[in-house]
C-alpha cells in the first residue's frame, strides 16, 4: 500500500494560517481533521467534496496526523494567469508544483544571486529538528539584548530542507515566528516549497538568505516531520553535516546545536542523541562550533562527556544556560518537541537555545 485513499465531504473550517486551512472532514461516515494548502488544490468550503490521502491519519503519525486534501474534484481552481517561475518541487508527484525560484533566470534577484559567493562569516545554526527553531531564535535575542525588543534586533532568516515536510505553509511554528517578527522570512531549498523565497540547492538558500533577505543569521533545519528508522544512518537529519559543510564552503561561521533530551524514553535520544553524534561526527567534514549547554547536575556532566569526541574534528564551545529557560517561555510560539513541551523536555530547548546564543557573540564580534 502506498496510499490509502478517501473521499469526504467539508462540514467545517477549522482555523487558518498562512498557506493552510484546517478542515473538519465527513468520510466513510466518521468525522476527520484534514489539511489543505490552497496554493495547491484551491479554497475548499462547506459542503465541498474532496479528495482525501489518509495515510498518515492512518498510521498515527504524531506531526503529520491529518488527512490530505488532494483536490476538490467539483470546484477545481481557475489555471494561474501566468506561470511565474520555472522551478519544479515535489517534482513527478501528482502534486508537482511549479514555483519562482529566488536563483532563476527571470527572478529580479538573479543578478544579486548569479556571482554570489560566500555569506561574509554569518553565523548559520544548524538543528536536526525543526522544533529547535523557536528556541535558537529565542537565545538569539536573549543575548541580543531583551527576547526581541532589543533596538537593533538581528535579523534572522529560516533556511528550510526537504528532509521533513515540503510545504513551509504545514509550520505553525514559522507561520507564527514571522507573525510575531521573529523571523525575516523563510527561504525553501531542495524539494521543499512554499518559503518567502525559493531556491534550487541549501547554497544558495544560504546566500539567498545573506543577500536577498538581508540576514545576519540563519537557522537551517529540516520542516516538521522528522523521519528515523531507530539505525545509525536512517534518519533525515543526517543532512545536518551536510548544512555544516554547505555553510562553511560558504565563507559562513557553522554553529552546531546538539540535541540533547533527558526525557526521551529512547536511549539513542537521551543525553547527546545519535543523530547529533552521527551528523556532526561521521558526516560534517568542515569545522564547526559544536554548542555543549553548560546544564547541572551529572546529566550536563554526561552532555559534556558524549560531546567531547567531537573535539577531534569541531571547536567545543560551552555556554552558560543562566536565563535562557525564562527566554524561551517568551517565546511568541508553543514550544514541543516529540509531543513534549518545555517543563517536559528543558534540556532540549535550553540546548538549541544556547547555540542561539553563541551565535548572537559571533554576530556581536563580527
Amino acid at each position: 500500500m502506498v496510499i490509502r485513499w478517501r473521499s469526504g465531504i467539508v462540514t467545517a473550517v477549522r482555523r487558518e494560517w498562512p498557506g493552510a486551512l484546517e478542515l473538519d472532514v465527513l468520510a466513510d461516515e466518521a468525522g476527520m481533521r484534514a489539511l489543505a494548502y490552497p496554493g495547491l488544490v484551491g479554497r475548499p468550503a462547506v459542503g465541498d467534496r474532496v479528495l482525501l490521502n489518509t495515510t498518515a491519519l492512518h498510521q498515527g503519525l504524531g506531526t503529520g496526523g491529518y488527512a490530505l486534501v488532494a483536490a476538490v474534484p467539483d470546484r477545481l481552481p481557475p489555471d494561474p494567469a501566468a506561470f511565474g517561475g520555472h522551478l519544479v518541487k515535489a517534482r513527478y508527484t501528482p502534486l508537482q508544483a511549479t514555483v519562482a525560484g529566488a536563483d532563476e533566470q527571470g527572478s529580479p534577484h538573479h543578478g544579486v544571486l548569479r556571482d554570489a559567493d560566500d555569506v561574509g562569516g554569518m553565523p548559520v545554526v544548524v538543528a536536526d529538528l525543526h522544533s529547535a527553531l523557536p528556541a535558537v531564535i529565542a537565545g538569539v535575542f536573549a543575548e541580543a539584548g531583551g527576547g526581541g525588543v532589543a533596538p537593533r534586533q538581528p535579523r534572522v532568516a529560516y533556511v528550510m530542507l526537504d528532509g521533513g515536510a515540503l510545504p513551509a505553509w504545514f509550520s505553525r511554528t514559522a507561520a507564527g515566528l514571522r507573525e510575531a517578527g521573529w523571523l525575516a522570512g523563510t527561504v525553501t531549498t531542495g524539494q521543499s516549497f512554499g518559503g518567502d523565497l525559493e531556491t534550487v540547492t541549501l547554497h544558495t538558500g544560504l546566500l539567498a538568505a545573506r543577500h536577498v533577505l538581508a540576514a545576519d543569521l540563519a537557522v537551517v533545519a529540516q520542516g516538521p516531520g522528522n523521519l528515523g528508522t531507530g539505525t545509525r544512518w536512517g534518519f533525515s537529519g543526517v543532512a545536518a553535516g551536510e548544512a555544516v559543510n554547505a555553510a562553511a564552503a560558504l565563507a559562513g561561521r557553522p554553529v552546531a546545536s546538539l540535541r540533547v533530551s533527558d526525557a526521551d524514553p529512547r536511549p539513542r535520544h537521551r543525553g547527546v542523541s545519535h543523530h547529533s553524534l552521527t551528523a556532526y561526527g561521521r558526516v560534517a567534514l568542515a569545522a564547526a562550533d559544536v554548542v555543549v549547554p553548560s546544564l547541572p547536575g551529572e546529566f550536563g556532566a554526561a552532555v559534556a562527556a558524549a560531546a567531547g569526541p567531537l573535539g577531534a574534528r569541531h571547536r567545543l564551545v560551552r555556554v552558560a544556560v543562566d536565563g535562557l529557560a525564562g527566554a524561551l517561555r517568551g517565546c511568541p510560539v508553543p514550544l514541543s518537541t516529540m509531543g513534549r513541551g518545555l517543563d517536559e523536555d528543558l534540556a532540549y530547548f535550553l540546548a538549541a537555545a544556547a547555540a542561539g546564543r553563541h551565535a548572537a557573540r559571533l554576530l556581536a564580534t563580527r
